[in-house]
């Protein structure tokens, strides 16, 4: 089938999807553009700072939220089931559950002064809730953090070209931080610049590339990687989050337009199988390939983002439904260009000697980066020439370093607002040490089997999903709204990451992996208990009949 048709089709269902249904999403919450928001009403000068304009504000939840997960996710489901299936979560996902997830959480966060969801929790429900639900998060969030600094390590391990431009980035958006709040330049006049400075960084890499002559050489990098996330989750976040992402949009801009262009130009055919099998060593079609795809359709992680970061940034309610609805379509765009790099732009069978462009051979060494960007090299062939896989090494690198400092920041959120003011132990008010026991078990981590992780990451990232959609709907339900938009996805997410959830801890046991078996009863435990609350809760609502 030809690749560009099923590119069109998608695009097509994703744009409507955000005309229609983010309508109805924006008309469930009452938009009123005279509501001060938490940044404008409560600025501290570190975490509640108005972004000067709503694209810069964009820019860090998209490049917070898009990360290695949709690219990574798309990869690895179409290889163990098909095209077809993955195509359709993707563009379902996003529309019916995804943007109606992450939309509502930044609304939620914004009505309760910016305050984490975990927080928001104990206003809706209870503080036993809260806690249960922290813990969950957090321990979430630690698994994201995790696979992601192993990921990008083992990213700049193999690819030496892109240090320059990866670390570069951040005295980049620092400075671009400096242009616009301290030193009030024109926010189009600084963007220009540092996209200038970005495009140099680019070309330094590609003549300068560094690698590091050391015994271990991916260890070394997790713990530069973690590192960097400490210091960036501390510092003010108008000085390196939000310009980090705002410029790291641009790059995954660039990479969109031109994929897509080469789509056009190429439109090859898709070589792998619209279906494979409704079983593969990952487990069945249903609930594995939702898991796996994880961010590509609807993802957890995103709530966090939405109620951790972006609520205490935005200026304007206005600019809710472009930020939240519309961050998780362009994700789904992104998702479908994953998709089709590695279906299309590789072959599923080749002769001896081809394993560098055969889509199951490049998957079998684990490098999934390396496959989207090779996939990526071949569609954009015409345009870049050999430079394409580097390109997509670059795009992809961007995205997954601020996944990994937005994670720690808003673990750090988890962890005070928990223990600091819920659990009152002082000494986690202090960011700096929050952050460290954060950065601690992490590496523990990332140090370990860090792909056998992903399945587990996805499970319990689409899980913390679930139960925000649980809690948004008890808030809706409580204040007389239609619940039947979040408690339907709730419910629908809640039996597909449980039963994920039970099929991998089924597997981690005999294979010797006790840790994730553990942690898999953990989550299963704390997601059984909240969602019992959640319940209980909307069952006390006397109108929850007419608005169920």
């Amino acid at each position: 089938m030809n690749s560009l048709l099923i590119g069109i089709v998608a695009l097509i269902l994703l744009g409507l999807g955000y005309r229609f249904y983010g309508k109805i999403a924006e008309k469930l919450w009452g938009m009123d553009p005279a509501r001060p928001t938490p940044a404008v009403e409560t600025p501290d000068g570190v975490d509640y700072v108005p972004a000067k304009h709503w694209t810069i504000l964009f820019g860090h939840h998209f490049a917070s939220i898009a990360g290695a997960g949709p690219i990574l996710g798309p990869v690895i489901a179409a290889m163990l089931w098909g095209w077809l299936p993955a195509l359709i979560w993707i563009v379902l996902g996003s529309i019916f559950l995804g943007g109606i997830h992450d939309f509502s959480t930044l609304m939620i966060s914004i009505r309760h002064k910016g305050r984490s969801i975990a927080d928001v929790t104990e206003k809706v429900l209870n503080f036993r809730s809260k806690v249960f639900f922290a813990a969950f998060i957090s321990l979430s969030l630690i698994l994201v953090m995790a696979v992601f600094a192993a990921v990008t390590a083992k990213t700049l391990m193999n690819e030496p070209k892109l240090v320059i431009p990866t670390f570069g980035l951040i005295l980049v958006a620092i400075l671009l931080g400096l242009m616009i709040y301290k030193w009030n330049w024109n926010h189009i006049t600084a963007t220009i610049l540092g996209i200038i400075l970005l495009c140099g960084l680019l070309i330094l890499g590609n003549y300068v590339p560094i690698s590091l002559k050391v015994a271990n050489p991916l260890r070394l990098w997790i713990l530069i990687l973690l590192a960097y996330a400490f210091i960036a989750s501390v510092l003010p976040v108008n000085i390196l989050l939000q310009p980090r992402d705002y410029l790291s949009t641009f790059i995954l801009f660039f990479g969109l337009f031109f994929g897509y262009l080469g789509l056009i130009i190429t439109h090859p055919v898709i070589h792998t199988p619209a279906f494979i099998s409704w079983r593969s060593n990952q487990g069945h079609l249903w609930p594995m390939l939702c898991v796996i795809i994880a961010c590509g359709a609807i993802s957890g992680f995103h709530s966090l983002i939405a109620s951790g970061t972006t609520s205490k940034q935005i200026a304007n309610e206005k600019d809710a439904k472009k930020i939240g609805y519309g961050g998780m379509i362009l994700e789904g765009v992104l998702a479908v260009l994953a998709l089709i790099c590695v279906t299309a732009g590789l072959y599923w069978s080749g002769k001896i000697g081809e394993e560098r462009l055969v889509y199951p051979e490049l998957m079998k060494s684990g490098d999934w980066i390396g496959t989207f960007s090779a996939g990526f090299g071949q569609i954009t062939r015409p345009i870049f020439g050999a430079s394409g896989p580097l390109i997509a090494a670059i795009m992809l690198n961007a995205f997954v370093m601020t996944t990994l400092d937005s994670a720690t920041r808003i673990n750090r959120y988890i962890t005070e607002e928990l223990f600091g003011e819920g659990l009152k132990i002082k000494i986690f008010r202090n960011r700096y040490f929050s952050t460290a026991i954060i950065i601690a078990v992490t590496l523990w981590l990332a140090l370990g089997n860090w792909q056998a992780i992903w399945p587990i990451f996805g499970a319990s990232n689409q899980l913390v999903a679930a139960l925000v959609l649980m809690v948004v709907s008890a808030y809706l339900i409580n204040a007389k709204k239609p619940g039947k938009y979040t408690i339907y996805p709730a419910i629908f997410m809640l039996l597909t990451t449980g039963m994920a959830l039970i099929y991998q801890i089924g597997r981690f046991f005999p294979s010797g992996q006790f840790l994730l078996g553990i942690i898999g009863i953990i989550l299963l435990i704390l997601a059984i208990f909240l969602s019992w609350e959640a319940l209980r809760f909307m069952q006390r609502v006397k109108t929850v009949k007419k608005y169920y």
